[in-house]
């Protein structure tokens, strides 16, 4: 059981998600920036890219807050079971944070 719950732990606490949803934040937030730029660009060509890139950007903000809703729930569910783990096992736990907190010595001792 505590393989489990540590491959759940790994898996929900995993920041790239959360990178991604920062780096997607900051796209729409630069392509919002273009289109405002680019509003006093007239012509048919120029319409057609801005309903084009405001319909994109629409569909990306719902997925963004979609995963943004995700990550929070996985997060939240990752803290629970170590919450969980920690109580189940709080000698194991201990154990675990004491090698962790040697490796992470010596590492740094290192440099």
């Amino acid at each position: 059981m505590s393989k489990k719950i540590m491959d759940t732990l790994a898996d929900e606490f995993a920041e790239p998600k959360e990178k991604l949803i920062t780096e997607m934040k900051q796209m729409v937030s630069d392509a919002e920036e273009l289109l405002n730029a680019t509003a006093s660009q007239t012509g048919e060509i120029a319409d057609i890219a801005r309903n084009r890139i405001q319909n994109s950007l629409k569909v990306v903000k719902n997925r963004l807050r979609s995963a943004e809703a995700s990550v929070l729930t996985h997060t939240r569910e990752g803290a629970k079971a170590a919450d969980q783990y920690v109580h189940a096992y709080p000698w194991q736990s201990i154990g675990i944070s004491a090698c962790a907190g040697v490796i992470i010595g010596m590492l740094i001792r290192r440099h």
